[in-house]
């Protein structure tokens, strides 16, 4: 990788700028999903397994016994893993640019069931270090994307361990790094009509198939907004007092400033999960803030005008940008 980066602005005409469908349309554009390689690993207590995908290049280890090639890895968001959208369109990517590519599961994800009464939450990270300190035995460098929920977390990882977190540089994306007001923004008409249903089931599925006490499963039961999913069951669960004590103790955006390497955060100013985002005077001098004007959640469709029917519609630019913040920055 070479030391060469330049913010490219994102750009998508008009008709293909409407947050909703920027946000929706990427799940059916996507390529299709690597064939990755999956180990199975103890959690941070080790109590529960959680699966590592990963999408591998050829590669030789070095006099320490690391691999010479840098490993992107991806913290996915709220109930994802690397069957999304852009785990999918960032491995091929990644894939293409001879790095080797991983997607660390939370608890609970990617088809593995938890074993203890931990899941997993937007301010995790001593889990978010585990995994690194795990990677780091086999990998000579390490960069970390986090998108959406796994953004937060990155975010507030590269704050609250500095100098010792165990990666060069981060990417993160649409992230809600104030979650109470996140929550709000998602009670909105086609928040609370569309994305609550589509986030909230999954949750409770998986809640209800761990044989909850009685209190407690009628209390998941009748949750019908994330926000009260989180006040009865992910706030206890790990330790906080409230849905209000989770957001406030979990977000990132108190730990921006205390960031030492270097990080991009980047946030499309109609994205419609989130409320507050960061301001110039919210992070360290190691962070730069790429506000686009259109994107959506998690998004950023471009139209390639004089691409192939198949490939018009192009999610590109976010890995490619990743990529390049990272190139800048590898050693």
């Amino acid at each position: 990788m070479t030391n060469a980066f330049t913010l490219k602005e994102f750009y998508t005409p008009k008709w293909l700028s409407n947050p909703h469908l920027q946000s929706i349309l990427p799940k059916f554009i996507a390529p299709k999903m690597p064939d990755y390689r999956r180990e199975l690993v103890k959690d941070s207590l080790n109590e529960s397994e959680v699966a590592y995908d990963f999408y591998d290049v050829e590669d030789s280890k070095n006099e320490h016994g690391k691999y010479r090639k840098p490993l992107i890895v991806l913290f996915h968001g709220l109930e994802g893993g690397s069957d999304s959208h852009y785990a999918r369109s960032l491995a091929h990517v990644v894939h293409k640019q001879d790095c080797h590519f991983v997607v660390p599961h939370y608890r609970s994800c990617g088809g593995v069931s938890v074993s203890g009464n931990v899941f997993y939450n937007a301010g995790d990270t001593t889990e978010a270090h585990h995994v690194l300190n795990k990677l780091g035995v086999d990998y000579t460098t390490i960069f970390v994307i986090g998108v959406s929920l796994g953004g937060n977390v990155l975010a507030k990882y590269m704050g609250e361990y500095g100098d010792n977190t165990v990666c060069e540089a981060a990417v993160v994306v649409s992230a809600p790094v104030d979650l109470a007001s996140s929550a709000i923004a998602m009670q909105k008409f086609v928040g609370k009509r569309v994305y609550t249903p589509y986030l909230l089931k999954p949750l409770l599925q998986k809640a209800l198939e761990n044989n909850l006490p009685k209190e407690e499963f009628e209390a998941v039961m009748q949750s019908k907004t994330v926000s009260d999913f989180d006040h009865v069951f992910t706030a206890p669960r790990h330790g906080y007092r409230s849905a209000n004590d989770y957001y406030n103790q979990a977000s990132a955006l108190p730990f921006l400033s205390k960031i030492t390497k270097p990080t991009l955060i980047v946030t499309a100013k109609d994205d419609p999960f989130l409320g507050l985002t960061a301001t110039q005077q919210d992070v360290s001098p190691a962070v730069t803030l790429l506000d686009t004007q259109h994107g959506g959640h998690i998004g950023f469709i471009q139209y390639r005008s004089k691409a192939s029917p198949k490939q018009k519609l192009d999610l590109t630019w976010l890995p490619n940008t990743a990529l390049d913040f990272f190139k800048r920055h590898s050693k």
